[in-house]
């Protein structure tokens, strides 16, 4: 097995890069930032809803190289419980948003809390022990491991749980237990899709954070997947969900985000974005096709 762990990527974005992404937006930009309606980005609604949530993210601003912000003063929050959505266009900073809350992007400016807990910048495996999973877009499984040694990495911090969630994960996902001994390579991308979602909850956590889960699924695997995120989201624990899928995304999460540009566009509850003409006639008519 190489060295490199899930979801390890290039970390670097050029500067022609971060240009490239604000070009595809920028006949969007002029009429984006002249809304005035509620939904639009309000610091005081947020600081006013966000008082008794878990997870909370204020005024980020963070990126991959000094100078370079992707998160431009990006806000969100979850309650315990709930599924959150985000959504955007290419480049908008969605991934980088769920990677500056689990540790793996330096945040500049701002900060996360869990809990009331400030664990800005904490490394990933403190905050894996403290209650936060994490299953990124790719390279999410260890190929030449079977399923049941993907699930035990998934402990790893506490392998005296592994029996107790080896068997929660299982009842979940029933194939997984049925197939333990299969190596995670020969799988369909729908069953890694289980299998890294499986490893992310071995820890037990009380918030997991989905980058784009039905990336390069079918449409019959896509269903799937969302069916098990309302699975997991179910046994109570709170779920915070990148997704380019965006139609299908607002159809299932209690409350979404609309990222543009490292900031918050508009954020509502689900079936309100999904119904929004702003929404829709800025983000929905092409994300829906992505």
């Amino acid at each position: 097995m190489s060295g490199q762990l899930p979801g390890d990527l290039p970390q670097y974005v050029s500067p022609h890069q971060r240009e490239e992404a604000l070009d595809i937006h920028a006949a969007q930009r002029e009429e984006a930032t002249a809304l005035t309606g509620s939904e639009i980005r309000d610091r005081n609604a947020h600081i006013e809803g966000a008082k008794d949530a878990l997870i909370v993210a204020d005024d980020l601003i963070a990126g991959y190289v000094p100078g370079v912000n992707i998160l431009n003063g990006s806000d969100l929050y979850a309650y315990s419980g709930e599924l959150v959505g985000i959504i955007g266009p290419n480049g908008a900073g969605k991934s980088t948003l769920l990677k500056a809350l689990f540790g793996l992007v330096r945040v500049g400016s701002g900060r996360v809390t869990l809990a009331d807990q400030d664990i800005t910048n904490v490394r990933a495996d403190q905050l894996v022990t403290m209650g936060i999973g994490f299953v990124p877009q790719s390279n999410n499984v260890f190929p030449s491991l079977t399923i049941e040694e993907n699930l035990e990495m998934g402990c790893f911090q506490a392998p005296k749980k592994f029996a107790e969630r080896f068997a929660f994960v299982t009842d979940l996902f029933p194939a997984l237990g049925e197939r333990r001994a299969q190596r995670a390579g020969q799988l369909s991308g729908g069953e890694r899709q289980m299998v890294a979602m499986g490893r992310a909850l071995m820890m037990d956590p009380s918030v997991l954070l989905l980058d784009e889960p039905s990336a390069g699924l079918s449409p019959a695997l896509t269903d799937e997947v969302f069916v098990r995120v309302k699975e997991i989201n179910a046994t109570g624990v709170t779920v915070i969900m990148v997704e380019q899928n965006a139609r299908r995304c607002l159809q299932i999460c209690d409350r979404g985000y609309v990222l543009d540009q490292g900031r918050n566009a508009y954020t509502g509850t689900g079936r309100a974005l999904a119904t929004d003409p702003k929404v829709i006639q800025l983000y929905l008519g092409t994300l829906a096709k992505a």
